[in-house]
């Protein structure tokens, strides 16, 4: 009789050896999938103490479990096809990026796509070490009607060009490299030049939910600022990006301010939202739609508005009040379009069609 070999735990995986070994270590380079049912099985590792995985959407946390005696922690974690997920390990109080993973966002998570979710031009595989570039031109904005100060960043890019106005820009800045991305889609030639505007929120709740005085600070107090700053920047032609409650404002805002927002780019918007649906057991069980819904059922013009609409395809419970609200924007006469993507409510996912949706809205 032939002897009976052992074979290593994750040889299914591609990685030899016994888990602990230098060997093992040496060439562990996780995660990675493989076909499981209608979607992947994919290996997370960890070296060292007891920790969680903490998925930004999708999925609760799922514990790691430890092999053996040894300082290797795992999970193999059945993934639906089609996901891009942002996600940290958490080890006792702190948030670590996966070191063995080398696509970060920002210093302490990471981004783990299933084989199958479509690539994402233009974005760089940045580590959690990397440092992001930031726009050289800084305005200090005191708001009158919003109070307080914060810091706007204001970057040309090919030259500059229409503005795009991008929600949570701070996100946008320190966790996933909009700078070098949009640089690289004018560069490519998939975009027009344009002059990004990274706007950050004080306080998301206030000010994205549905807040005339945001919408007349950026009118009256911000634009301004941003046409003295000596960056090339067409105000005429401006592009709202948002994504979650940054974009139900922005589409508040071209619902309300039709004569400084006709085009938008929107990332799962939260159209859920009404006064006192945070509330709620259920935020997104009230009225589908939310408060635009029936603001759009009263009736508007909206025959000047571009508004490109995407949402995860794994949000399930979004679906049907971003539907309606594609469907009654459009109805309104909007020039809309409607996409999914392959991931849950994540910013992750929302990055190829902020490129895409923005160049889209330019027309």
């Amino acid at each position: 009789m032939r002897p009976v070999i052992d074979e290593p735990p994750f040889a299914a995986f591609g990685l030899p050896g016994r888990p602990g070994g230098d060997a093992f270590w040496a060439a562990a380079r996780t995660p990675v999938s493989i076909p499981a049912d209608d979607g992947w099985r994919t290996l997370f590792l960890w070296r060292g103490s007891e920790a969680v995985l903490d998925f930004e959407s999708w999925s609760s946390p799922v514990p790691l479990r430890r092999w053996g005696g040894t300082d290797c922690w795992y999970a193999e974690v059945r993934m639906p096809a089609r996901l891009r997920v942002t996600y940290r390990v958490l080890a006792g109080d702190v948030a670590h990026s996966d070191p063995f993973n080398p696509v970060g966002a920002g210093a302490d998570r990471s981004v783990v796509a299933t084989p199958d979710a479509p690539a994402q031009p233009h974005w760089p595989a940045l580590g959690a070490d990397d440092v992001l570039p930031l726009p050289r031109t800084r305005i200090r904005w005191s708001s009158d009607r919003l109070g307080g100060r914060r810091t706007v960043r204001v970057h040309p890019v090919g030259g500059g060009g229409p503005v795009v106005l991008l929600l949570d820009g701070d996100d946008w800045l320190y966790l996933h490299p909009a700078v070098t991305a949009f640089d690289a889609a004018v560069a490519a030639g998939d975009m027009p030049p344009v002059t990004l505007v990274f706007l950050p929120a004080k306080d998301r709740e206030a000010e994205f939910t549905c807040r005339r005085e945001l919408w007349e600070a950026v009118r009256d107090e911000l634009l301004p600022l941003v046409a003295e700053s000596g960056v090339p920047a067409d105000l005429e032609r401006l592009v709202v990006a948002g994504q979650s409650l940054g974009g139900l404002s922005a589409l508040y805002a071209a619902l309300e301010f039709p004569e400084l927002v006709s085009r938008v780019a929107c990332q799962s918007g939260s159209f859920w939202w009404a006064p006192g649906t945070e509330a709620l057991p259920d935020p997104l069980g009230g009225a589908v739609g939310g408060v635009l819904a029936e603001r759009l059922r009263r009736g508007v013009d909206l025959s000047r508005l571009r508004c490109a609409f995407d949402v995860g395809e794994h949000e399930h419970p979004m679906l049907p009040h971003c539907e309606l609200t594609e469907t009654l924007t459009e109805r309104a006469g909007a020039t809309v379009r409607v996409s999914r993507s392959a991931s849950g409510h994540d910013r992750a996912g929302w990055r190829h069609a902020l490129l895409r949706d923005v160049a889209w809205a330019l027309g």
